[in-house]
Parts: structure tokens; C-alpha cells; sequence
């Protein structure tokens, strides 16, 4: 007998390769990687009598289910749940769960989708002629804010030939998106009018589809803006307020854009002011998954809808940091993930630094992101955010010559 390893191994990918070492038959490998990776699912506020049958379930195929302690004893109290089982052991599960009441016929067909979102692979996309593929790389969305009052002091305001050269410097520097904001959504900062909007962001738009060839933004909740830009060369919709304003999301549909919902507890005036949460992540799941269920009913293909959990946007510092370390858990949408913490107050408060000092916490963040599976990643400083996210690539996905 030789040395022992102790192999920590998260993924099936990654269990699939250590049973190809030993030299594993390809049957053995798909049979036995499905046994390697434990999934824990959390059911909310499920009936106790569901709850219980869900358990016995559990221990029938070899896992377990936690539940409240005296859910079982009481007929009126719902129950979390927590289901521990392997990918092997959920098929058995599910089909179990089919046969049985209590509304588990449902569950467990929300569980099947959940899995295959989780386990599976994001459809490639072609946005503005460009290919987005998310099993190979992490993508960069650069900002280009044209407003007086920039969150981040960098604002080209009534200038379209500089806000032109940026975003071509930004192109060359590894950008994928060129993002356009014609109104600050800093925290406290004031509204202004769809024709103020516009007046700035069109004629960066018009010029921007001139000069680059990478798909273009547009940073509005205003239909009537969305609408304007789209026409004058926009892709893409960046939603702060998540398809919440009416007429929205037929703009969308109508043109056949692509959508980011982001989550945005209140409003850019008033969302700082003491956010609370019962359990953030779970909320902010649970407003995305209807949001992204609404786009689809109007006609927006799911292909074309990306999340955003809204960072800094109605959150206080350890919001912001339970949401990145937790950020895998929105992969159960099966929507490409956006994550947007550059230079933004949480990482000022951590490091205790100006806006113009937190590259390095910007990096940082974009990196553990990245790592927990944000599929892109908006940022100022696309140069050194590039870099960071191609090494983090090669890491991941691995490196060819």
C-alpha cells in the first residue's frame, strides 16, 4: 500500500477525470461519478405530512432529509427541508416521489429541472454576431457611463468622439460588451427624464455601432429608452429594476433583444436606507425566478435572458458578501449570471478605501465571482479584469498552447 489523498471534488467533471486516472471503463465512469457528488436541495415551507414522506423517501434510496424537529408531531406547521442525496441516488428519488401526495408529484418535477440546471451545460449564444460560450470562458461587460455624476467619478459626459475612444480602448483591452448608462443608479442618486436619457446615450449608441463590433448595452429601466436604443444599435438591455416597469419587457420581445434582470431591492433614492432580509439569497432567488418566468411568458426565449443579483443595490456589505459566496445557488435558474462589484461601496468599507483605490478589492471580488460561477463580469478596468478572468479560465477550464 502507498501514500493516501484525501481528493476534494465538487464537480462531476472533475470526479470523471480522477476515475479515467485509475482507468475506469467508460460505463464505470458515468455509473460511479453520479455516486461521488452529493447535491443538498433546500424545499421551503413544505406540509409536514409531505415532509415526512419525503424523508422515509430519502432514507429508502440510501440519503437523508432534514426537517424541523417537531414538524413531524404537528399537522399545521410547515417545515423546511433539506435533502442529502447523491446524483445517483436523486433519479430513484424523483420517480419515487411521483407516486406519492401532498403536492410531491410537483416537487419532484422542480427538482429534476433544478438538477439539470445546475448540472448542465448554458446554451451557446450569438449576440450581435459574436459567440458567447460559457462552458470555455468568463465574458467582460465594460461600463461606459455617460452622466454627470458618475458612481465612479468616470463619466464622459456630452462627449461622443471620447466616450467612442474609450469604449474601443476597452474592446482592445479584452471587452465583450461595451455597457451604455445615461443615468446614475449610484446609491441616493436623483431620476432624470426619459429625454435627458436619451439626448446622452444615443449618440454614443449610434457612433459605438460605427467603430466596434462587440455587442452593445444599453443601461435603462425606461422602455421608451430601451426601445431607442435598440434602434440605434443596442443588443442587449441592462434592467436595473428587472423587467418591473410596464411596457418593459414587450419592448424586449418585440425586438428580439437580450435581457438582464437584475434584482434591485427599492429604488436608486431610497435602497440603502437599511435593507433587510430574512435570508437574502432566497429572496433574491425567488424574485429572479419570477422575473425571468414573466420574460418568458412574454415571449422572451429563456436563451436570451441573463441575472444579475444586483450587488450594491439594496444590500448592506455582508449582503453583498453572502451573495458571492452563495453564488453558484443562482445556476438553478439556468440563466447566464452577470455579477457587477466593481469599485463598489462594499469593497470601500471592507478595505476602508476611496472608489479610486479598490482595484485590487475589485479583483478580488471578480475572482472569488468568477470562481463561484458569474458568467460575466462588468467592470471599469477591463485590462487588468481580463487578465484576471483569462488566468481564472485556464485554471477552470484548463490552458492549450
Amino acid at each position: 500500500m502507498d501514500k493516501i489523498e484525501v481528493k476534494f471534488l465538487s464537480e462531476r467533471k472533475e470526479v470523471e477525470e480522477e476515475l479515467k486516472k485509475i482507468g475506469c471503463s467508460k460505463r464505470g465512469v458515468e455509473i460511479m461519478s453520479r455516486k461521488a457528488i452529493t447535491r443538498l436541495i433546500k424545499v421551503r415551507n413544505l406540509d409536514p405530512r409531505a415532509a415526512s414522506i419525503l424523508k422515509q423517501e430519502c432514507l429508502a434510496v440510501g440519503g437523508d432529509a432534514a426537517l424541523a424537529w417537531d414538524s413531524i408531531s404537528s399537522n399545521s406547521r410547515k417545515t423546511d427541508v433539506l435533502i442529502i442525496a447523491t446524483l445517483a441516488q436523486y433519479p430513484i428519488l424523483l420517480n419515487k416521489l411521483k407516486e406519492q401526495p401532498f403536492s410531491l408529484k410537483k416537487l419532484s418535477y422542480e427538482i429534476e429541472k433544478a438538477l439539470m440546471n445546475i448540472e448542465g451545460y448554458l446554451p451557446k449564444v450569438k449576440i450581435a454576431g459574436k459567440e458567447f460560450d460559457f462552458r470555455k470562458r468568463t465574458y467582460i461587460m465594460g461600463i461606459l457611463n455617460v452622466t454627470p455624476d458618475s458612481f465612479s467619478g468616470d463619466g464622459i459626459y456630452k462627449n461622443p468622439e471620447l466616450a467612442v475612444e474609450k469604449a474601443k480602448r476597452m474592446v482592445a483591452e479584452g471587452a465583450d460588451i461595451i455597457d451604455v448608462g445615461g443615468e446614475s443608479s449610484r446609491p441616493f442618486s436623483k431620476r432624470i427624464s426619459a429625454e435627458e436619457e436619451l439626448e446622452r446615450v444615443i449618440p454614443v449608441i449610434e457612433e459605438l455601432r460605427k467603430h466596434i463590433d462587440v455587442p452593445i448595452s444599453i443601461d435603462t429601466y425606461k422602455p421608451e429608452v430601451a426601445e431607442e436604443a435598440i434602434k440605434a444599435g443596442a443588443s442587449i438591455v441592462n434592467d436595473i429594476f428587472g423587467l418591473r416597469k410596464e411596457g418593459m419587457v414587450d419592448v424586449v420581445s418585440r425586438h428580439k433583444a437580450y435581457v438582464i434582470i437584475m434584482h434591485m431591492k427599492g429604488t436608486p433614492e431610497n435602497m440603502q436606507i437599511n435593507p433587510t432580509y430574512h435570508d437574502v439569497v432566497a429572496e433574491i432567488l425567488e424574485f429572479l425566478e419570477k422575473q425571468v418566468n414573466f420574460a418568458i411568458e412574454n415571449g422572451i426565449p429563456k436563451e436570451r435572458i441573463m441575472i444579475d443579483p444586483g450587488i450594491g443595490f439594496g444590500k448592506t456589505v455582508e449582503h453583498n458578501l453572502e451573495i458571492i459566496r452563495h453564488l453558484k445557488e443562482f445556476k438553478i435558474l439556468g440563466c447566464p449570471i452577470l455579477i457587477g462589484v466593481s469599485r463598489k461601496s462594499f469593497i470601500g468599507k471592507v478595505l476602508n478605501l476611496d472608489v479610486s483605490e479598490r482595484l485590487e478589492g475589485t479583483l478580488a471580488a471578480v475572482a472569488a465571482s468568477v470562481l463561484n460561477g458569474a458568467n460575466i463580469v462588468r467592470v471599469h478596468d477591463v485590462k487588468e479584469n481580463f487578465r484576471v478572468c483569462k488566468m481564472l479560465d485556464a485554471i477552470r477550464f484548463g490552458f492549450a498552447e
